[in-house]
């Protein structure tokens, strides 16, 4: 931020002296700040639903277990999170609590807003809640500390960088479909070779965003578009929603590079 002074211009068209620049500066700090709490909340309810789901869903015991997964026995619960239809409802649900969110955000109340992004992130647990089975809890703790050193990194550049990164934007949108596209025709395909592609693509994708979001939200604030009061609240809330699904994006797009499978 130390280019306030040349760049923001004040509400009554002068150019910003130091104060005004501090002032901005300070409340920016603790716009951003409070748009990583409400991430960092999410992302720990999310891992509390998914280890929580899965110590429910399995068991030792093979006399008391209702179904089995490979070399995992299911409880009665796990049968329904894992095999049954119901799992396709946790798996769509936080797809469309996204759209809620994002699309009805400025009708909603701060509180509402925020308890959508808590159901939202514990739902998103949930379905997350099958890594467990896939992969080893090691490489799952492993990935997770790698993602959040890879996120803390890009995020920091997208905020101190003076480059300006909105051109990246719809360059960055079109490989998001790209790579939503081509996950979907490998539902069918089943190529290793195609989800290795899309993998590499995704991560280089998602790392882009986190640091073109950083910015975006770090800009919004300073040209006042994050607006105040009710409106930066609920601004923040849905910069926390696009940098959680960033963060969330990235780390199982690299379990499935990096992590070692049971």
């Amino acid at each position: 931020m130390s280019d306030l002074d040349r760049n923001y211009a004040s509400p009554f068209g002068r150019a910003a002296t130091r104060a005004d620049a501090a002032t901005v500066d300070a409340g920016l700090r603790a716009y951003m700040l409070r748009i990583y709490n409400y991430m960092v909340i999410g992302l720990a309810i999310t891992g509390f639903a998914a280890l929580g789901v899965y110590m429910a869903a399995v068991t030792g015991d093979p006399a008391a277990a209702a179904g089995r997964i490979a070399n995992t026995y299911l409880t009665s619960f796990g049968v329904a999170m894992f095999v049954s239809p119901l799992k396709w409802l946790f798996i769509l649900a936080p797809l469309a609590m996204v759209f809620v969110i994002s699309f009805g955000i400025q009708r909603l109340r701060p509180a509402t807003a925020q308890m959508l992004f808590w159901v939202f992130a514990a739902l998103m647990g949930i379905s997350l809640s099958s890594i467990f089975l896939v992969y080893t809890h090691t490489s799952i703790v492993r990935v997770f500390f790698i993602t959040a050193a890879a996120f803390g990194a890009l995020s920091l550049y997208g905020y101190a960088t003076q480059r300006d990164l909105t051109g990246m934007g719809s360059f960055l949108i079109m490989g998001l479909f790209g790579v939503i596209i081509a996950s979907l025709v490998n539902l069918f395909l089943a190529s290793s070779m195609l989800q290795f592609v899309v993998s590499v693509v995704g991560v280089l994708v998602f790392a882009g965003l986190t640091a073109w979001d950083t910015q975006r939200l770090k800009n919004e604030y300073i040209y006042g578009y994050a607006g105040e009061g009710d409106v930066a609240e609920r601004s923040a809330i849905l910069g926390a929603l696009s940098l959680y699904l960033n963060f969330i994006n990235l780390f199982t797009l690299l379990m499935q590079l990096l992590g070692q499978r049971e």
